[in-house]
């Protein structure tokens, strides 16, 4: 039996109803509006999600997602989004 192509794979899941629960960094990025340059200067400020390896494979999953966004949420309604490390982040 030949092995299916990722993309039959995602077609499969996703025709049972079953949600994705991890990202590369380059799905990462482009489900969150931001450039792979962006998320890399994140990381190296400690101010990017919590990534999973798997061999050498680099994921982020939908829960450290979910914990990055309201984190990055919080921080923009107290306004640390414009001092300290974020501010940093956006130079």
């Amino acid at each position: 039996m030949p092995s299916k192509s990722k993309a039959e794979n995602l077609k499969a899941l996703q025709a049972k109803g079953i949600p994705r629960k991890s990202w590369s960094k380059d799905e990462f990025c482009a489900r969150n509006g931001i450039s792979v340059g962006f998320y890399d200067k994140l990381k190296k400020l400690g101010l990017a999600p919590d990534e999973t390896e798997v061999l050498d494979r680099v994921l982020i999953t939908g829960e450290s997602e979910e914990r990055w966004l309201r984190k990055n949420k919080r921080n923009v309604a107290s306004g640390k989004a414009r001092s300290g490390k974020a501010a940093s982040a956006e130079a």
